[in-house]
């Protein structure tokens, strides 16, 4: 049995210093990230989460994917050019705005974080959609956030969940909503003692023994597929290392950490994949397999094959881009906060009912359904049964 072992850092690629400035700027990155997010969360939520949505889902998810993509390309932004943190993508280039189910390792708890910096490039920013664990629903405002961008959150027991995925799921089926789902079937991040632990159960029961990821869950991802297959072009194998240390949020936030983060990217067609559930089970574990040889080679080499070669790479954000977005967001904000101040009462009023729906609809997972449709289910439901 192989040992686990961390990937080796770079020596030619230090761990930034925390310095007083690095302090003084992730401060208040965080400040105008929360205060933005925050505003235009709770000014335009009712509207094109509750109004447009009793109207229309498609309308509703335009709106919201238009909106909140403006807002999450702050974050490529910061990575990218504040902190100069290096993505570096291999393998497949894929095509711009498929439906895809993406996959990906966890090293870290901010691994899905990095896939903005590959969605923003492909123009699927706000399109994007994560498998969560629960507890995430509950952080301040961001909580919030997931639950207007329909995120899919789990408490990891697949009898209670299982019901919650599926009716998640086949609200995504529409072929004319872009979407790109991801999810992690390791289904935690990884670390050396969850690492023995899983060689321990893999060596028990006959699979393949890891060194570098987890064994993957399969359940999860086969309900994806089983719920999305007809509507899915691609299903994206992404494998993602870090030189240095593997990062927190924090270290994100202060840009302390990580000097590259290196994207695998392997486009498997739909078709591809297998169709029975034992079947994409072995095809995930194989899959996984696989990551586990890139990673050892990443530890060995410092890079993914082709690296450097002709296939994979992305073009550069636009500094210029970026930095418009960015003057977009702070201005909208700080127009809301003069709104929400200085503006009657009324709007102080509606402020205040957005933040007590946002805040019940996210605890208790309410989604508006469109008006059309509840009146066709009640009509179905009270239908005289024909004897």
């Amino acid at each position: 049995m192989d040992i686990c072992s961390p990937l080796k850092p770079d020596s030619k690629l230090k761990h930034r210093p925390l310095t007083p400035l690095r302090v003084v700027r992730g401060v208040i990155c965080l400040v105008v990230f929360l205060s933005t997010a925050f505003m235009i969360l709770v000014c335009f939520a009712p509207i094109i989460a509750v109004i447009l949505r009793l109207l229309s889902i498609h309308c509703s998810r335009k709106a919201t994917s238009l909106l909140f993509g403006i807002w999450l390309a702050l974050w490529p932004f910061l990575f990218e050019k504040i902190n100069g943190t290096k993505v570096v993508f291999t393998g497949d280039t894929v095509p711009p705005k498929e439906r895809t189910l993406l996959i990906a390792n966890h090293k870290t708890e901010v691994d899905w974080m990095y896939l903005w910096d590959l969605a923003l490039r492909k123009g699927s920013l706000g399109h994007i959609k994560y498998v969560l664990k629960s507890s995430l629903m509950k952080l301040p405002v961001f909580g919030w956030g997931f639950h207007v961008l329909e995120f899919i959150p789990l408490k990891r027991k697949w009898e209670v969940d299982e019901p919650v995925m599926r009716k998640l799921l086949s609200s995504f089926a529409d072929p004319a909503d872009p979407l790109w789902l991801a999810i992690f079937p390791e289904g935690t991040d990884y670390n050396e003692e969850k690492c023995k632990k899983s060689q321990i159960f893999a060596a028990e029961t006959g699979l393949p023994v890891l060194s570098h990821v987890l064994l993957p869950r399969t359940k999860g991802f086969c309900a994806c597929l089983e719920a999305l297959r007809s509507s899915l072009d691609a299903v994206y194998d992404l494998t993602i290392a870090y030189k240095n240390q593997c990062p927190s949020f924090m270290d994100n936030a202060f840009g302390v950490d990580p000097s590259e983060v290196h994207i695998h990217v392997r486009r498997i067609p739909i078709e591809d994949i297998p169709e029975s559930i034992a079947d994409a089970a072995s095809w995930l574990t194989d899959t996984f397999q696989l990551k586990d040889n890139l990673l050892s080679d990443f530890n060995t080499q410092g890079h993914f094959p082709s690296e450097g070669g002709g296939g994979g790479g992305e073009e550069e954000l636009s500094t210029l881009k970026c930095l418009v977005n960015f003057m977009l967001v702070v201005v909208l904000t700080v127009v809301l906060i003069y709104l929400t101040i200085f503006s009657t009462v009324w709007f102080k009023i509606y402020i205040g009912l957005s933040c007590a729906y946002l805040a019940t609809a996210t605890y208790f997972e309410i989604q508006p359904m469109p008006i059309l449709d509840f009146v066709k289910a009640t009509c179905v439901c009270n239908r005289p049964r024909s004897e």
